[in-house]
């Protein structure tokens, strides 16, 4: 039953990334799409792919900050190894057991951690990823003109500078009361998030350059940490079509150019599909594991 379950959903995921995608490229003008290809500056895109690594060595450290909180102790290259299986599993095997699924399992077979202590560090780690995004949000969306009349209101500047000011708070409180254990790893692992992300915009920042991009970079990067949390969401397979649409839908109102928004998310889902194939090949041995 949970075999069909999880066919049925993978079907789901392919119709909703086949739509997406219709709809992206029917909204856009595809022969400049392809023009605008053959003008990239491939020799960019070689730092974009080595942050791209950098931000995922980041999130990988953070992640292992939760499992050393409830005294599951990795060492640093297995658990780089364990989170490459893990992005392998969510991009290329995105109807079965899933990456968090898969290091849960492994994890609790190997070391008898509980699957609910396992299962709270690595949703941890997805909100922890998630308060770095909001709260860079913030801080562009006070710097960015953003073309809709309530966004340029004195209210909504303040209700930016509130969540800057409340969104760690927040977080800390989230954190005492819902995830105790991990409280003392709180400063270590969001400072990691944090590197995680900035690293990302980095990337980012790469992929501009190669498209010929040097005006409105921060409007991209707004749009950008959008698309991202809009990825994360389980409706297509590995936030394919889902990034786009984001990018289509929000250029108008942040002045960047549509056609290269759209070039630009295509380009950085090929970078993270090609790190995360490296996944498929990478053994995971926990019988080596060592400090």
């Amino acid at each position: 039953m949970t075999q069909y379950k999880n066919q049925l959903k993978t079907l789901l995921k392919l119709i909703l990334t086949g739509l997406a995608l219709y709809l992206v490229f029917r909204k856009i003008d595809t022969k400049q799409l392809f023009e605008l290809v053959k003008t990239i500056q491939w020799v960019w895109l070689i730092p974009a792919v080595l942050f791209f690594m950098l931000s995922k060595v980041a999130t990988a450290v953070r992640l292992n900050q939760y499992f050393k909180n409830i005294g599951l102790i990795l060492s640093e290259k297995l658990n780089l190894r364990l989170y490459l299986v893990g992005m392998f599993y969510n991009l290329f095997l995105p109807g079965g057991i899933g990456g968090d699924g898969y290091k849960v399992y492994l994890l609790n077979k190997q070391f008898k951690t509980t699957v609910k202590k396992l299962l709270q560090a690595a949703l941890l780690d997805r909100l922890g990823g998630l308060v770095a995004i909001m709260f860079l949000l913030f801080g562009l969306f006070l710097i960015v003109e953003v073309e809709l009349d309530f966004l340029e209101t004195n209210l909504w500047n303040m209700l930016m500078i509130f969540g800057l000011m409340l969104t760690i708070p927040v977080f800390w409180l989230i954190q005492k009361f819902l995830f105790r254990d991990f409280l003392p790893s709180f400063w270590s692992a969001n400072a990691w998030s944090f590197a995680g992300q900035i690293t990302q915009l980095i990337c980012a920042w790469f992929i501009l350059m190669a498209l010929g991009i040097n005006e409105k970079i921060l409007a991209y990067q707004l749009v950008f940490l959008l698309s991202s949390i809009v990825a994360v969401l389980p409706l297509t397979i590995g936030g394919v079509g889902a990034r786009e649409l984001v990018f289509v839908y929000a250029h108008q109102y942040a002045g960047i150019e549509e056609t290269a928004a759209v070039a630009f998310s295509l380009i950085f889902f090929l970078i993270t599909a090609g790190v995360s194939l490296v996944g498929a090949f990478v053994k995971v041995d926990m019988e080596k594991n060592h400090k």
